[in-house]
């Protein structure tokens, strides 16, 4: 009954988030990469799924967003959208896909909405990128923004600490804010800043703003999910709550299948034909 529920939900949209906000109803937001992983989520009735250019780290070991390729963000984001019926699929621009070019920032733009099928892209930065959120605009591609701390910009700020803890950044976040949303965004993500600081920014802004390690003031939350699932272990901001401990269970069993292979216990009698 659950799953046939879920094939006729309605599908999110950028207006659904908008009436969502509206009504004080927070949004939810988790990262995925792959086919079977977003299709677990999105059966898990979660409002957006981004395919985060954290696949960098998550999915291929480096220790920034910043090597990640637009084709394989690309690769990252069809699989995804193969998975899900109902979640909005949000898919990152990666590095150097969009900063100081707006035509490129266009063609790159295109080329993930055409090539994936997604909903949405997003992309880090403030007035800086404006040029380049219009003309992705222009072409009727819905734009989510992301300011606070921008780990694309790792190599500029040198550290990963929390951001806008000085006066004269929190009113840069608040007046990039204000420019986001003036150009078009249809929403936009806080990451690692001070819960006040985010809590100003929800209030003087009409779109959703979604959270991460910003406080409960905003409109939703978003997460990576295998921060949140305990599959990356050695990543522990104070803003992570992880639900599972699943590295632990994931290794136990891969330990319990090379034991039972080798003592011969696997496979048995009902395990052949």
């Amino acid at each position: 009954m659950s799953i046939a529920k879920q094939d006729t939900a309605k599908k999110v949209t950028v207006h659904t988030l908008e009436n969502m906000a509206l009504k004080g109803e927070k949004i939810s937001m988790i990262t995925a990469y792959d086919y079977s992983m977003a299709k677990l989520v999105d059966s898990a009735n979660i409002d957006v799924i981004l395919v985060g250019d954290s696949a960098a780290n998550v999915m291929a070991g480096y220790e920034t967003t910043l090597p990640i390729t637009l084709d394989e963000m690309i690769y990252h984001a069809a699989s995804v959208v193969r998975g899900v019926n109902r979640a909005m699929v949000v898919v990152d621009m990666p590095f150097g896909s969009y900063q100081g070019n707006s035509k490129m920032a266009l063609q790159s733009a295109i080329r993930i909405m055409k090539e994936t099928s997604a909903n949405a892209i997003k992309l880090e930065g403030g007035q800086e990128v404006i040029e380049s959120i219009s003309r992705i605009l222009s072409a009727g591609i819905p734009v989510m923004g992301h300011l606070g701390l921008t780990p694309q910009s790792i190599n500029k700020f040198g550290t990963y600490a929390v951001r806008a803890t000085s006066e004269d950044e929190a009113e840069r976040v608040i007046a990039d804010a204000k420019a986001l949303e003036d150009a078009g965004c249809f929403s936009l993500v806080l990451e690692k800043i001070p819960a006040n600081l985010a809590k100003i920014v929800a209030q003087e802004l009409s779109i959703p703003v979604i959270g991460i390690g910003a406080g409960p003031h905003t409109d939703g939350q978003v997460l990576v999910l295998h921060d949140m699932l305990g599959i990356t272990q050695d990543f522990s901001p104070r803003y992570l709550r992880r639900y599972l401990s699943l590295g632990d269970e994931i290794r136990s069993a891969v330990q319990q299948y090379s034991a039972d292979v080798k003592s011969g216990n696997f496979p048995n009698e009902k395990e052949q034909y």
